[in-house]
């Protein structure tokens, strides 16, 4: 064996490496929860979760007291998950980077755990080989390496042996003498000595990026924290007011501090952190039923307002398959697919076969495969001999045998220019065959010429350049695009989504594959050019950019930090090792869940589970459906708010009887619980939620037109109620009067339900028969509103007097008048806001 030339390391030089060096490994991420759990509890969600619970228990509601515990509990493990979210990416890297390595040591093969690999140990590499660790090529013998988990390219590159002390390089090109750790070897074998390990190889350093790049709070939930925090000061305002009020008028301190507790209970934002929960809960589920898998809730929302998408070529936009796409023979182009019903032409179908026959046939590379899958099932016997490619010769042959007259088939593919040299090509020749290869290559293929010949079995030559060839053509190939993609690219484009296409290939083929996307043309922004811009022209550039070729991955990251700089909400998929830092920087990280690597899932917020291009466009509709509803339950808890609050001070300023007690609040909170979740939650679609733009990503949750919307129904519902009430004591004793007062305020209640849930898709009525849940919500709220006004026992409960058919109907007509009132300002609402939008 030509290995026995080398020695390696001796068994104790390897143990004092490995002591000084460390594991050819990535470092432990640090360990951070008790940090973590500080700022987790810090939160104002969760500290107004907690004191809720507190106050439910002390008023003896454990069930309400316990359920808010569980909640706190699910915010403390939604951040401890995504803690060790992180430290699953880092694992995984760490599984990818330390693969069973077979090393020379002491002049012996020896196979150890990649982990033990140092630096000067020497790889033995064969097909199908994990590379340990990054090393120079000491003997390279036909050796084809994929690099497309670090450089994003799909085609293998070639190797060779260092001639000499080389120069450091980064991963991709051909005819290079450096391999790289968590590369595959495709073909071939070689001898490699080890230049670094662990968090120093190139996959190294892309781990400790990804391990710098920090997580960071979605738009909405910036907007709820603060909302959380405004409402919660508002709360306590109000009820220490409605305290000394009360304490006041009527000299009794614990009836004031028991209106003070009900106010309080009333007016404590619970209702926040059950529609983030519950919505983003659900969502994820709706999400997985169009093959979405969401890693992290919040980024939900954060899909529903992206407004650019960059995209991995390789694998997302392409099949991350070759394919062949263009056959040259005799002068002529054929383009594939072509119609093959009586067969290809005989020129081409030659081409093809012998194409095939040059290729191995359990084969491993994408182009080889590509070759098979257009010839048909690859010849298993009768193969003589292989000549590999070479730095010398970029070609490969591989001799056949025909079993008669001692002749054996030879077929052989290669580079243009060498299979043409092969074939002794006249100048003429040559110069048509060049001119071939050139317009191939400008529409973004790769090119591979084939040749034929014949020879004895029994006398064959010593190097392939000893055959007698004839040039039968050219082979284009490209990696196929998917044939969704045009179509989600364009609803991409509709819902003012740009997509950017970032990959690590040649401009060419990169533009080529734009080309029948459906991007917008433009010029390629190449890694060069990223490389010489500072940030501020980067961001410049990005302003305009659809494609982005030969990016490295520290690049990819850049590109997305210079995008989120210009104020854009970025969404990022990829499904390699090269990925997973740009995937968690941006707002939306999509992983490729079936060609994806481990790191990239685990890397992102959102997984594709079919790889489907288009399920980005399902999730995105889904996205903004989710954050339309969402809001709407948002505005509809300010709205009802309001008449809870207002007849809660009221009467103390007025001199009116009491109307809320805690348990009318109990009674009112088991409304807008399921009300301000599930209901809304269930609401369908606005079928013009594809056609608007992304919302803005510094937009508040609720906008000013959104959220005066809701004072002023809130307004409305006080008013209705106070009137109904005021009417009420006129005409009768106190608890009847309570009874009609809050009668009126549940059915008002349900008015805002609805309101709000038309509002949701942009409708001045509610859907026919559409919205079971609110409907199954509003029969509940009637039917529990009869037995505390007519069950005796529930009755005294409540502080009520017997309510007569002609008060009960007053308090169904304020409930219907106040929707009434409030659909004709939303219908005033719509006809403004439809122009606006036409012009935006």
């Amino acid at each position: 064996m030509q290995e026995l030339e080398w020695q390696g390391l001796s068994h104790e030089e390897a143990r004092r490496r490995l002591a000084a060096q460390g594991p050819n490994s990535l470092p432990q991420a640090q360990r951070r929860m008790a940090a973590l759990l500080l700022h987790t509890v810090r939160e104002p969600m969760f500290l107004l979760l907690l004191g809720a619970a507190v106050l439910y228990l002390a008023l003896g509601d454990w069930q309400e007291g316990v359920a808010l515990l569980a909640m706190a509990a699910l915010t403390i493990g939604l951040a401890l998950f995504q803690e060790g979210r992180t430290e699953r990416a880092l694992q995984a890297l760490r599984d990818l980077s330390s693969p069973r390595a077979l090393v020379l040591r002491e002049g012996r093969a020896l196979r150890i755990a990649g982990s033990e690999v140092v630096e000067g140990d020497l790889l033995l590499l064969a097909e199908g080989d994990r590379v340990a660790a990054d090393a120079m090529l000491l003997r390279a013998s036909g050796l084809r390496v994929a690099e497309s988990q670090l450089t994003g390219e799909s085609m293998a590159v070639s190797k060779c042996a260092a001639g000499g002390k080389q120069a450091p390089a980064a991963p991709g090109g051909d005819e290079m003498p450096f391999v790289w750790s968590g590369s595959l070897v495709l073909q071939g074998d070689g001898l490699a000595r080890v230049s670094a390990t662990g968090p120093r190889t190139e996959l190294g350093k892309i781990g400790r990026s990804l391990q710098a790049v920090g997580s960071e709070l979605s738009p909405m939930q910036r907007d709820a924290n603060r909302m959380t925090r405004l409402m919660a000061l508002a709360g306590v305002a109000v009820s220490l007011l409605a305290v000394v009020l009360y304490g006041l008028q009527g000299g009794d301190w614990l009836a004031a501090t028991l209106a003070g507790v009900a106010l309080t209970m009333s007016l404590l934002p619970a209702e926040f952190p059950v529609i983030m929960t519950v919505f983003l809960a659900i969502g994820a589920w709706r999400m997985a039923r169009v093959q979405v898998l969401t890693r992290r809730l919040p980024s939900i929302d954060a899909l529903g307002s992206i407004t650019v998408l960059c995209t991995d070529k390789t694998g997302t936009l392409t099949e991350n398959r070759m394919g062949v796409e263009q056959l040259y023979a005799e002068g002529e182009f054929l383009q594939m697919p072509a119609p093959v019903q009586a067969g290809l032409p005989a020129a081409f179908d030659e081409l093809v076969r012998f194409a095939a026959l040059a290729s191995r046939p359990r084969a491993s590379d994408p182009m080889e495969q590509a070759f098979h899958a257009l010839a048909g099932a690859p010849r298993q016997d009768g193969l003589l001999r292989e000549y590999p490619l070479s730095a010398g010769l970029r070609a490969m042959t591989q001799v056949w045998e025909e079993g008669e007259d001692d002749l054996a088939t030879v077929a052989a593919k290669g580079a243009p220019e060498t299979i043409g040299a092969l074939c002794r090509l006249d100048d003429a020749q040559m110069a048509a065959m060049r001119g071939a290869a050139d317009r191939m290559a400008a529409q973004g293929l790769r090119v591979l010429g084939v040749a034929r010949a014949q020879h004895a079995a029994s006398l064959l030559p010593a190097a392939q350049d000893g055959f007698s060839y004839s040039f039968l053509g050219l082979m284009g190939l490209a990696d196929p695009l998917r044939a969704e993609v045009p179509d989600a690219v364009e609803q991409c484009h509709g819902a003012g989504i740009r997509v950017i296409m970032i990959t690590g290939d040649y401009p060419a083929t990169a533009s080529s594959i734009a080309r029948h996307a459906g991007l917008p043309q433009s010029d390629v922004l190449t890694g060069e050019e990223v490389e010489r811009l500072d940030d501020a022209a980067l961001r410049e550039r990005l302003a305009s950019a659809t494609v982005c070729a030969r990016i490295s991955p520290m690049q990819k990251l850049r590109i997305v930090e210079a995008l989120k700089a210009n104020g854009e909400v970025v969404a990022m998929t990829g499904d390699g090792v090269n990925d997973a830092p740009a995937l968690k920087s941006a707002h939306v990280g999509i992983a490729m869940g079936q060609r994806g690597t481990d790191v990239a899932r685990e890397a992102a917020a959102l997984v594709l589970l079919d790889d489907n291009f288009a399920s980005i466009v399902r999730g995105i509709r889904l996205g903004r459906r989710i954050f339309a509803n969402m809001r709407s339950a948002f505005s509809y808890v300010f709205a009802i708010h309001m008449p809870i609050a207002g007849m809660a001070l009221l009467p103390a300023l007025l001199g009116w009887p009491m109307l809320l007690y805690p348990m009318h609040i109990a009674f009112l909170e088991l409304v807008i619980g399921p009300a301000c979740s599930l209901a809304f939650e269930y609401e369908a679609s606005d079928a013009r939620a594809m056609a608007r733009p992304p919302r803005r990503s510094n937009a508040p949750l609720l906008e000013r037109a959104t959220l005066a919307g809701a004072l002023a129904q809130g307004v409305v519902g006080l008013l209705a109620t106070a009137l109904a009430y005021a009417w009420a004591l006129q005409q009768m004793p106190a608890p009847a009067a309570r009874a009609a007062g809050f009668s009126a305020l549940v059915l008002v209640n349900l008015s805002l339900i609805f309101s709000n849930l038309s509002a949701a898709r942009s409708a001045p009525l509610p859907r026919a028969g559409g919205n079971r849940v609110s409907q199954l919500v509003a029969a509940v709220t009637c039917a529990m509103l009869l037995l505390v006004l007519y069950v005796p026992p529930l009755g005294q409960a409540f502080q009520f007097g017997v309510l007569g058919a002609l008060e009960l109907g007053l308090a169904v007509a304020v409930g219907a008048a106040c929707f009434v009132v409030n659909q004709a300002a939303m219908r005033a609402a719509v006809r403004w806001r439809r122009p606006t939008e036409r012009k935006a």
